[in-house]
């Protein structure tokens, strides 16, 4: 394992000690520990849990708007200036 040194609020430190202490076991254990459950819930997989719901619940663009794009913006009224 690698060392690494960092400066953390008092506060944060006597949360650190009071748990240590109950716990029965290490500040640097219990910073591993936190370490590690942070970088396991930033897995894109939990991200997409979170939407998964929602995906094909919005309606995309027509099937044929590569050929009729230009069309398509016309109607949608995209692109066009808007007076203040």
């Amino acid at each position: 394992m690698k060392t690494l040194s960092m400066r953390l609020p008092a506060a944060v430190v006597a949360d650190l000690e009071s748990e240590s202490r109950e716990r029965h076991c290490s500040k640097s254990d219990i910073v591993r520990e936190r370490l590690t459950l942070a970088a396991r819930s930033r897995l894109p997989a939990a991200r997409t849990a979170t939407i998964a719901d929602l995906v094909g619940s919005v309606e995309g663009p027509p099937a044929d708007l590569s050929r009729r794009a230009k069309a398509y913006i016309r109607t949608t009224g995209c692109g066009r200036r808007r007076t203040r």
